[in-house]
């Protein structure tokens, strides 16, 4: 294999092959070499492929790790990967996926390594990375190593990830419109600078853990429960699922201890601040910041956000890429802060925000994307995902129905951040969660369908399996509605039954 190896440097002279390996089918393949904070990975795969491992110098202060896998049942199709929160960590789960199923998929360390940014701090160059230029380098050696492996052109090229990887995704549709023909990406970590004022903003909002207002952590799970009580069966269902939370106007005040109760109630003071954690934020021109948090997600949302300790993540970007500063805090989300970074977006982040609503040229282009978020996600609130669907909507003054032809987002009903919660939301979307690559139920098949047959999907079925696993059998299925439609318990039969919803849509 020391001859492959040779031949792909000598085909882009930024890279240097630093394995490669063939792994015959039955081989138990994992990644010694992951930084420690990106997890253990080890996946019995069951084809042979061929496993090029490289770093690529991206200028001359920085350089991604990347792994190329070119699996022997080969489809002549292409995969990329994306990543998550700050991480710098390969997605080799997806990676798997796709090599088992014949796409020469290949994946990136994003141009850092491990799951935080200190590697950003006084390196513009590895934020470069991050906000672009990793996933995009790695489509151009991936698409170059594949083409020389197997002596041929590829046909296709497809994309798939979630919540940083869906960030990614579109970043990709934006900049780079002919890097992909399908794109899947899932709860989108769009508006990136100002989901991270958003994530932080509920540390001062809440107050010390022992304020007046500040509601204790053991309420959130009695809140929840007066969630589903105000707003479950405005979809026609009482199944523990608000299958659109956009009509759910939470009321806490119901909460509020009576005259005789001291427990499992809130005081006024509490109940005004968990109103406003439902609450957007705007800015000092009133324009919105970020769009509320939807009711729905507090079970972990509240662990996540609501407990009196500050998220690390937009901390932590904030110190290491957007200011090089480790004194910043939680607090520093001033709305003068917000118009700072605003600025520095354009000049300094690599337009990071990724929030471009024009989306032409990768309409052009003939590309195909698919988009879902999560309706309980716990971490990005799902009300922006539509919020960018309608201003690419008015951008490209295109109706529903005219985004449709190369456009469509899914709301997935009780599915947390990219995967789990009660609702059906295994649809092929996570590698380690793929237990079928039928059509139906895979959304990567789906985008494969729709740009290489013309079959665009007009919903997504997932799957709620007994306990999240498929080896215990189904739990029941469900159709989640193309935007702007939303899901609607109409009978005849329970609610676990797929045929007794329907998609409906007010007069848009």
């Amino acid at each position: 294999m020391t001859g492959i190896g040779k031949a792909i440097e000598n085909l882009n002279s930024a890279v240097t092959v630093n394995f490669v390996m063939y792994e015959p089918a039955g081989t138990n393949v994992t990644a010694p070499d992951n930084p420690q904070s990106c997890g253990a990975f080890a996946q019995i795969m069951h084809v042979d492929f061929c496993r090029v491992a490289m770093a690529v110098n991206t200028s001359s202060i920085s350089q991604i790790t990347m792994e190329t896998w070119l699996p022997r049942n080969w489809t002549g199709r292409v995969l990329g990967t994306g990543n998550g929160g700050l991480n710098g960590c390969i997605d080799y789960v997806d990676v798997a996926c796709g090599a088992q199923n014949g796409f020469a998929t290949f994946g990136t360390n994003n141009g850092h390594n491990g799951t935080n940014g200190q590697a950003f701090y006084m390196n513009n160059a590895v934020v470069e990375d991050f906000a672009y230029r990793a996933l995009h380098t790695g489509v151009i050696v991936g698409k170059e190593i594949t083409t020389a492996f197997y002596n041929k052109n590829y046909t296709k090229s497809y994309y798939i990830g979630c919540s940083t990887g869906g960030r990614e995704g579109f970043k990709e549709a934006q900049s780079f419109p002919t890097d992909f023909d399908g794109i899947i990406a899932g709860a989108p970590a769009i508006d990136f600078n100002h989901l991270n004022v958003w994530s932080n903003h509920f540390y001062p909002l809440l107050g010390p853990v022992n304020s007046t207002g500040f509601p204790p952590v053991s309420m959130w799970p009695i809140i929840h429960q007066e969630i589903l009580k105000q707003c479950d069966a405005l979809d026609g269902a009482l199944d523990g699922i608000i299958e659109d939370p956009e009509l759910c106007y939470f009321r806490p005040e119901a909460v509020i201890c009576s005259a005789n109760q001291t427990t499992n109630c809130l005081t006024g003071a509490q109940a005004a601040t968990v109103r406003k954690v439902y609450e957007p934020i705007y800015g000092l021109d009133g324009t919105l910041i970020y769009p509320r948090m939807q009711p729905g997600s507090e079970l972990i949302s509240a662990g996540v956000y609501y407990s009196g300790v500050p998220l690390p993540y937009g901390v932590d970007f904030w110190q290491h890429a957007v200011f090089n500063d480790t004194s910043i805090t939680a607090n520093s989300a001033t709305p003068q802060f917000v118009a700072a970074v605003d600025v520095l977006d354009s000049t300094e982040l690599w337009n990071i925000s990724t929030f471009n609503p024009d989306l032409s040229a990768f309409r052009n282009s003939g590309g195909k994307l698919i988009t879902y978020h999560g309706q309980q996600d716990w971490l990005i609130s799902s009300s922006n995902s539509p919020r960018y669907y309608n201003m690419v909507s008015e951008a490209m003054s295109l109706t529903s129905s005219e985004l449709d032809d190369f456009y469509r987002f899914f709301r997935i009903s009780g599915m947390g951040r990219c995967s789990g919660g009660p609702g059906a939301w295994n649809f092929g979307q996570a590698g380690n969660a793929v237990s079928t690559m039928d059509v139906e139920d895979n959304v990567l098949m789906r985008i494969v369908a729709w740009v290489e047959e013309g079959k665009a999907p007009e919903t997504l079925r997932g799957t709620k399996y007994v306990n999240d696993d498929p080896s215990m059998g189904v739990e029941f299925r469900r159709k989640h509605c193309k935007y702007p439609a939303r899901n609607v318990h109409v009978g005849p039969g329970n609610y676990t039954k797929a045929g007794s919803w329907q998609c409906e849509e007010d007069s848009f």
